[in-house]
């Protein structure tokens, strides 16, 4: 029987589930990112991915398409935050955990903090446009009505690879 740890892949990921292992939640919904991710960067987009998580299902997961819609806005969480609200039926997702392969920007983190959000979970983080973390400290800020809590660092390789991959190969 593998090793949680030792999980490489989405297919190594759904093994060690049907297989019964204990696998850390916060992991296993990066994964599905990561999946949103890869699909962005199929696309020629930034390879960024988020899911949004409410009662152990995902009720929305979106990646990257700024290029596709022409849109500067359509940053994977935004787009997750629309689905996830849609799929609810109410803006405030207070209820939800947002998964994101990339620690939000200013534009994504002030979406999350009106959307009433209240855990996000990040991997890689974004030290030209963090605002988590990196830059600034939205989700801390006291002055603000609303706080989220926030985990940032999960799969940060994996999440920082796809991107480091994706802009080599635009460079190269």
């Amino acid at each position: 029987m593998p090793d949680p740890a030792d999980i490489d892949s989405f297919d190594d990921l759904r093994g060690a589930f049907d297989q019964g292992l204990p696998i850390d939640p916060h992991r296993r919904w990066m994964w599905l990112a990561l999946e949103e991710a890869r699909m962005a960067a199929e696309e020629d987009e930034v390879p960024v991915g988020a899911i949004v998580v409410a009662a152990g299902r995902v009720v929305a997961s979106a990646h990257n398409q700024r290029e596709q819609l022409a849109d500067p806005t359509a940053h994977a969480e935004m787009i997750a935050l629309t689905q996830a609200a849609a799929a609810l039926g109410s803006w405030r997702l207070e209820g939800c955990t947002l998964y994101v392969t990339l620690e939000p920007c200013p534009m994504c983190a002030g979406a999350i903090l009106q959307a009433r959000v209240p855990t996000v979970v990040w991997g890689a983080a974004d030290p030209k446009a963090g605002a988590v973390a990196s830059l600034y400290r939205l989700f801390e800020d006291q002055r603000l009505n609303h706080r989220v809590t926030h985990v940032g660092g999960i799969m940060a390789d994996e999440c920082g690879r796809i991107l480091s991959d994706f802009f080599r190969g635009k460079r190269g």
